[in-house]
């Protein structure tokens, strides 16, 4: 077993964000708030996907993502929906995957590159380097080093998953694997990826946790971190930085779920126990499925409550009124 171990040292302020974090997430947990909202799992899956492509240029709305995902037609450039489409794919491994296998991360690698990247599913052959924008961040290891030091962390993963802590193993090895860059492309998404996948197994709720969206927001940070982190020679300022990522967007999910708690009344869980998931209906068929003779009880008391939680989408929201209007379950 490698000897290898990732430079950083745990401070006061990680001992307390990692408290933090915990405790929120026993909130989330404890009344086991994930599991019983599909709908809020499944939007935040479809965001996570979205700002995770975003952040590597992906031109795609959350709406178009949304809508690859669920299987209708979108017009776009091809390579950027089959982005989505493989990053689906990856996703829905996440309870599968062992984050200290080589052979899992090229797996994972081939299906989220899939027809995108023409060194798929194996570690790079040439040259790369980390770029925000125009400017280089650093220059990565060069190739004959990579598949060395791929085997050092994650023998590492291995070794020390249980000793070290999820939260803190999860961003050591997001920033030692953006470091070693072993992909030719997509390495932004894989590291996000397995991220999630170390916090999934220490709290499998981390499977619907928006990580993504929340460094999309603050991308510039990300890269800056990461910069100050070579500078440094250790990960110190990359691990604060993504548990103060975590601990904000648990405060995100915590507000989802007591908003869709305190907020869905009686005639909207009515209506969603009658409309499957991702079929389309139109105003008509849901009055009829509910016995209402009136659209306008339907749309003040049904439909926009539910729209405004999330729960249900018009599938033409640039125009709320028209008569090709069609209202779907999330």
């Amino acid at each position: 077993m490698s000897s290898y171990t990732p430079t950083y040292t745990i401070s006061e302020k990680m001992l307390e964000q990692v408290s933090l974090i915990s405790e929120k997430v026993g909130k989330i947990t404890s009344h086991k708030e994930l599991e019983s909202k599909p709908h809020l799992r499944r939007n935040n899956r479809i965001r996570s996907i979205h700002s995770s492509l975003k952040i590597e240029a992906n031109s795609l709305s959350l709406n178009e993502v949304r809508d690859v995902i669920n299987g209708y037609l979108v017009i776009g450039d091809q390579k950027e929906i089959q982005e989505v489409k493989n990053a689906y794919a990856a996703y829905e491994k996440i309870s599968e995957i062992d984050p200290s296998s080589a052979k899992q991360l090229k797996e994972i690698h081939g299906i989220m590159t899939h027809l995108t990247v023409e060194e798929s599913g194996m570690f790079r052959k040439g040259d790369e380097g980390v770029f925000s924008g125009d400017k280089c961040i650093f220059v990565a290891p060069p190739p004959n080093m990579v598949p060395e030091l791929m085997k050092e962390l994650l023998s590492w993963v291995k070794k020390y998953e249980g000793k070290v802590h999820p939260l803190i193993m999860a961003a050591v090895f997001h920033y030692e694997f953006v470091f070693i860059h072993p992909f030719a492309d997509g390495n932004g998404r894989m590291a996000r990826l397995w991220h999630t996948v170390i916090l999934y197994r220490w709290r499998s709720m981390f499977e619907y946790i928006p990580l993504e969206s929340q460094i999309e927001r603050f991308q510039e940070q990300y890269y800056d971190a990461t910069a100050q982190c070579n500078k440094v020679g250790n990960s110190d300022a990359f691990i604060e930085f993504m548990l103060d990522m975590i601990d904000r967007v648990l405060d995100d999910v915590i507000l989802q779920v007591n908003k869709a708690n305190a907020e869905t009344s009686e005639y909207v869980k009515k209506m969603l126990d009658l409309m499957e998931y991702d079929i389309p209906y139109t105003s008509n068929d849901i009055m009829e499925r509910l016995g209402l003779k009136s659209k306008e009880t339907l749309r003040k008391n049904y439909l926009n409550p539910a729209i405004e939680l999330g729960l249900i989408r018009m599938t033409i929201p640039d125009k709320p009124n028209s008569r090709n209007q069609r209202y779907v379950k999330q």
